[in-house]
């Protein structure tokens, strides 16, 4: 039977009891120091990582109290707080184990001690010392790998008056717990602002899943989401933990909620409401703990008064609302942002001290954007990479004219409808707001865009 590579330190003031430990202890571990006087103790934790340390309760005769047991038992938890500590005494006092194991001892063992018994308390503490080493591995590894997933994801840029709203609800909701929707159109960056609540809150150490439902189908919703068990369906080979369940301790973001149907929004609202899921195929109920952040460019109010989402699953995920404007509607930040996507775009074509020219900024400022921040990446891009000399022009960044609706005519429903369409614009088609700004009940909105085509 192979041996553990693990190192053991037994400390005891008795060497009859040292040679009997080593004796035994080296059928199944590597390295086993022995040690009589608990003062050098530090020294053994200087020269290496020790896995287990057998400490004795008492090392001057006739002394049976276990206070010097109790002395070098915090001792070592100072110089390493996650050692694996068995304490050994000849007395059996109750009172003693209890206050070790509260100190953070991992088990007690009485003298007289069988081989065998002593071999097995050991084994399983060192077993346990070595899972607890590699969960802070692991978690240390995740950590790390959240900071570099997190590099691709740069900070939010913005000049504009339009986004103060947007970073002080950041601020206010990143310290809580509270659900998180954010509203907005395609490309306005809904995922840069719910990492950054997750950047900014107690749970940034833990991991942020990304779930684009868009991207789900409705048969492996379930399976994607709450997880499943081995043999569930014909390929479920094994167990597999869903978003939720990874997400736990983290924020769990569900982008485009907005595509649900009724029946998934169903069971996306018990999973809230319960703290739990049920993987696919089994029938355990699992707890989870997750930060829920929603995203969607659709009008999820409108929705429920068609009878296309759940009301009470909206109040569930918008104890906050962030309303992200349009990129036409942050003019300050086209340029800010223009710039920012030129150095780095020159960076990854190699293509450095590329300018735009004052024609080609121009065009920028005119275009009203229908894809926001995303298209502007993609247009600086283009033109970065067609870009034959160190200015990019006009004709580089291959922009449509931008057209706004206008109308001279003083109909009467001319210009109701360019009330209409203006107030739908200005709130970022939020049809609440839009309705409000006008006057008007949200059923006559809808019967005036219905009657106008908008």
């Amino acid at each position: 039977m192979s041996k553990y590579k693990g190192k053991i330190l037994v400390v005891d003031d008795d060497i009859d009891v040292l040679t009997t430990a080593r004796m035994v202890l080296k059928q199944r571990f590597s390295d086993v120091e022995v040690e009589t006087n608990p003062q050098k103790i530090p020294d053994h934790f200087k020269k290496s990582d020790i896995d287990v340390v057998i400490l004795d309760m008492n090392f001057r005769p006739g002394v049976t109290s276990g206070e010097e047991g109790i002395f070098w038992l915090k001792k070592i938890l100072d110089i390493d707080p996650d050692a694996s500590i068995v304490m050994n005494t000849a007395y059996g006092d109750i009172q003693i184990a209890v206050e070790a194991m509260k100190i953070g001892a991992s088990e007690f063992i009485v003298k007289p001690w069988t081989s065998e018994k002593f071999l097995v308390t050991v084994e399983t503490v060192y077993k346990l010392s070595k899972s607890k080493k590699q969960v802070n591995k692991l978690q240390q590894t995740q950590q790390v790998l959240n900071q570099e997933l997190n590099k691709d994801y740069s900070e939010i840029i913005s000049e504009s008056n339009a986004m103060q709203p947007v970073f002080s609800a950041i601020d206010k909701v990143s310290g809580t717990e509270a659900n998180v929707l954010i509203l907005g159109e395609n490309g306005t960056g809904k995922e840069l602002v719910a990492r950054e609540i997750h950047r900014k809150s107690k749970r940034s150490g833990n991991s942020f899943i990304n779930v684009d439902l868009g991207a789900i189908s409705q048969t492996l919703f379930e399976s994607e989401l709450f997880g499943h068990a081995k043999g569930a369906f014909t390929d479920a080979k094994e167990d597999k933990p869903g978003r939720f369940e990874i997400a736990s301790d983290g924020t769990l973001f569900l982008d485009e909620i907005g595509n649900l149907s009724l029946n998934l929004q169903s069971k996306l609202l018990s999973v809230i409401q319960n703290k739990s899921v049920t993987r696919v195929g089994s029938n355990k109920n699992i707890d989870i703990n997750i930060r829920l952040i929603c995203a969607t460019n659709k009008d999820l109010y409108k929705m429920v008064d068609q009878g296309e989402f759940r009301e009470d699953l909206l109040y569930r995920i918008n104890t906050v609302e962030i309303n992200l404007p349009p990129l036409k509607n942050r003019k300050k930040d086209i340029l800010v942002l223009a710039s920012r996507f030129l150095k780095t775009f020159s960076d990854k074509y190699n293509k450095q001290g590329l300018k735009l020219s004052s024609k080609a900024e121009q065009a920028l400022l005119d275009y009203n954007f229908p894809g926001n921040i995303r298209e502007l990446q993609h247009i600086v891009e283009r033109a970065v990479i067609m870009a034959e000399g160190k200015i990019i022009t006009e004709n580089d960044l291959s922009i449509k004219k931008s057209t706004t609706y206008r109308s001279d005519s003083l109909n009467v429903e001319d210009l109701e409808k360019q009330a209409i369409q203006g107030a739908i614009q200005k709130h970022n088609g939020n049809f609440t707001k839009a309705s409000e700004e006008l006057g008007l009940g949200r059923s006559t909105l809808y019967r005036k865009m219905k009657k106008y085509g908008i």
